[in-house]
């Protein structure tokens, strides 16, 4: 990344800001009346309802029987002031919600509840589905959609498949970005801090015939500078490498948003949207040697590593998407088609074994594998829903949809190796895939107040997924032989049905007790990649979850909200994934796992002024299948790691190719955090009549994380934890304000690779300024 990128990134930054901050600026005082800074009483209030679509309707949090998580548009602003990635940063906000990537901002991965994927193949599925403005983002890629200008999260936690389909056996992370309307309102928030970071989250929107059609823009962009040093001096694959400093870790990310909203009559609507992402970054940087066996502390500087391949680990994509949203309202009942169309291209390319194979010799022979990339050529995907649906406040409301899907993407994937000599490395070693996978469902659901305070909800869907992978290139030696034997074709079919059940009490209008009880599954899976190894594909069968949970949700006066639910879910068939003997990715399915836990989370002003947020929650997650064995962390035939679990091997002591595979029977999911804790808290000074000074603190801790199949005394986390401080001044409608994210600078073990001992940090400290202000 050139200084003149940097520069071109930053003055761009600072130009759209101040373009839209003035703006907003001058109008304050035509919106005053509209609603301008908090009043004293406000100020020590809690926020009115929350008004939240978990049931594909707009009701109130208290009125709905799952379990939801919230976080405000302003909060997630907060959260990614120093220019962190932005799905990134919510891990842990929710409580039972954790994200994680060792693929940089282009693959995040999700769970809830303990269950997700920790599959770093392009193909992989995922047990969370994402959803931003009604779109469901199925691709791993697409998944890593920034999210900016957003009025709301929500994160439905347990099995969502009755009216969001297969492939939501944890939850849902439903994203819902600010709508146009027909008043001027906007908002910017500008931040510059540590390393040349800039953010800037901007949306700005209003009528442009009055009553009939409005527009709303939106634009996030992202820019640091490389920070992070390559040491290594001395000739790789790609030539002479001299150590450079500042060589990688930075990011430009540039997204645009652009909507229209059509309502020609009071009953029929169409909102147009498009957006378009141009990310180009480094991608997630392994640490070799970072962890020494028997110890979970890694050593070694965060911003520093040998890479003798992969130059400098680049990363780019290049991601565009459109949708129509139309309604119409017949009267009693609304018709609802959602049409969207996504593609996106790019590449990821690494050090896969995080260091430079001369330095980390085995039997005096440098080793270990080099570079590692993936490249989608081309991926398109289609979704259409069509859903009728009652409308109005009667007892009886109900609702029917059908879904069809359509995904389509051309992947490569290449691996170098050193193996034992650099004689053994092959430029020839990559494969080309071709990837379908078509889904259709049909859905209902109906709820019926069967007295002013009990209502019963009951939904259904019937989903078939299909999935379909083709090799196109297999993966020759250097002479051109081609050594595959495997399957060239692979298709795999599943077809369930899903359910859920639940009823709410409504003790007072403002304290609700539900109980749901749900049944998901997620559809049969194809890994592809095997076939850089020249070994066959591996497959997983679909997997079902049944869960059950109970909870209460509650407003108390004008001062605390406080909502928990207690959960426990059995899934069969379970997918896991683990290595094969080249250290490769394999799928497998697992006889079933059980979980069970507790979530809560509250939001109390004790006082006038000040204000604090808690949540937290306690989890247990066992896999349960005694003939199951992971392959464990091996080298050379050599284990590095110490291994928790009973062992046995194969191949010849002393061989090569000796393995190790570790019983799993008993162990936790991994990335299945035991408990987790976040909070807030903000004190207001009020100066004069609209304006004061604050202080605002944010912190999110965890617990107990395995980021393996199997129990070691090297790969997991325990006891992480990061802070935010911002101090400023706030009229309501402008801030201005100092800033710190992960104020203590913790160097926070997220991730392993497990042979070669390497480790995954989490983001160095941000210190920087922010500016924002809104048009309300």
């Amino acid at each position: 990344m050139t200084s003149t990128t940097a520069r071109r990134a930053i003055l761009g930054a600072l130009s759209l800001g101040a373009s839209i901050l003035p703006g907003i600026a001058m109008a304050q005082t035509a919106a005053a009346d509209a609603g301008t800074a908090a009043t004293a009483a406000e100020a020590s209030d809690v926020a009115g309802d929350i008004i939240v679509t978990a049931q594909r309707r707009q009701e109130r949090l208290t009125d709905v029987p799952v379990s939801v998580g919230v976080l405000r548009g302003d909060d997630v602003r907060t959260f990614t002031a120093g220019g962190d990635d932005t799905l990134l940063s919510l891990s842990g906000r929710v409580p039972g919600l954790y994200i994680e990537s060792t693929t940089g901002r282009i693959f995040p991965r999700f769970y809830i509840r303990g269950l997700g994927n920790v599959d770093f193949y392009l193909g992989a599925s995922q047990p969370v589905s994402i959803i931003q403005d009604d779109v469901v983002l199925e691709h791993v890629v697409l998944k890593s959609n920034p999210v900016y200008d957003v009025a709301q999260v929500e994160v439905l936690r347990g099995p969502q498949g009755s009216l969001f389909g297969r492939n939501t056996t944890a939850g849902i992370v439903k994203f819902d970005t600010v709508r146009p309307t027909q008043e001027l309102n906007g908002q910017a928030s500008l931040s510059v801090g540590s390393y040349k970071s800039v953010n800037l989250d901007a949306g700005i929107g209003g009528p442009i015939i009055a009553d009939k059609v409005a527009i709303r823009f939106s634009a996030l962009v992202q820019h640091r500078e490389d920070y992070v040093d390559n040491t290594f001096n001395g000739v790789s694959a790609d030539g002479t490498i001299t150590p450079r400093k500042n060589a990688m870790g930075g990011f430009d990310d540039r997204n645009a948003r652009l909507q229209l909203l059509f309502t020609p009559t009071e009953r029929f609507s169409v909102l147009l949207s498009g957006h378009y992402r141009d990310y180009e970054g480094t991608s997630t940087l392994f640490h070799r040697g970072a962890l020494i066996r028997g110890s979970n502390d890694p050593v070694g500087p965060r911003n520093s590593v040998a890479y003798d391949e992969a130059q400098n680990n680049p990363q780019a994509y290049k991601t565009k998407g459109a949708s129509a949203h139309v309604t119409w309202d017949f009267g009693g009942a609304a018709l609802t088609s959602i049409t969207a169309y996504e593609t996106t291209k790019g590449y990821s390319r690494g050090d896969t074994d995080g260091g430079a194979a001369a330095n980390f010799p085995v039997n005096g022979v440098p080793n270990g594998f080099g570079q590692s990339q993936g490249q989608i050529r081309d991926l398109d995907q289609w979704s259409q829903e069509l859903r009728l649906a009652s409308s109005g406040q009667t007892a009886f409301k109900w609702q029917l949809g059908g879904f069809y899907f359509d995904s389509r993407d051309t992947t490569d994937f290449y691996q170098r190796g050193y193996f034992l000599t650099t004689a053994a490395r092959n430029p020839n070693n990559w494969v080309r895939l071709r990837n379908v996978n078509t889904s259709w469902a049909l859905f209902g659901q109906a709820s019926y107040d069967l007295t002013e305070k009990l209502t019963l909800t009951a939904g259904a869907r019937y989903t078939e997924d299909d999935k379909k992978t083709r090799l196109l290139k297999t993966a020759d030696t250097a002479a051109g032989v081609v050594t595959y034997g495997g399957r060239r074709f692979v298709e795999l079919k599943g077809k369930k049905p899903s359910w859920d059940v639940s009823a709410l009490y409504r003790v007072s209008p403002d304290f609700s007790l539900y109980a749901r009880v749900a049944r998901g599954f997620r559809g049969p899976t194809i890994q592809g990649r095997s076939a850089v190894f020249n070994s066959d594909f591996t497959t997983a069968n679909s997997e079902t979850i049944t869960s059950g949970e109970v909870g209460f949700k509650s407003q108390i006066g004008n001062t605390l909200r406080f909502n928990a639910s207690a959960f426990a879910w059995r899934l069969k068939n379970i997918q896991l994934n683990g290595n094969d003997s080249n250290g490769n990715g394999v799928l497998f399915n697992a006889d079933k796992a059980d979980a069970y836990g507790l979530e809560a989370d509250l939001e109390y002003r004790p006082v006038q002024n000040l204000s604090f947020t808690l949540g937290g929650s306690l989890l247990h997650t066992e896999i349960k299948d005694k003939r199951v064995f992971a392959q464990a962390c091996s080298l050379n035939g050599v284990l590095v790691c110490t291994v928790n679990n009973p062992v046995f091997t194969r191949g010849a002591v002393g061989s090569p190719t000796r393995t190790y595979f570790a019983q799993i029977d008993g162990n936790p999911l991994p990335n299945a955090p035991k408990w987790m804790l976040n909070a807030t808290a903000r004190y207001d000074l009020p100066v004069g009549e609209r304006g004061k000074f604050f202080i605002a603190t944010d912190w999110n801790v965890q617990g107990y994380t395995n980021f393996v199949l199997y129990r070691t005394d090297e790969f997991y986390s325990k006891g992480n934890f990061e802070g935010g401080l911002k101090v400023g001044y706030d009229t309501g409608d402008f801030e201005i304000a100092g800033f710190v994210r992960n104020i203590t600078n913790e160097k926070n073990l997220k991730g392993v690779i497990e042979n070669y001992m390497a480790a995954v940090y989490n983001e160095p400290r941000i210190i920087g300024v922010s500016l924002s202000g809104k048009i309300r």
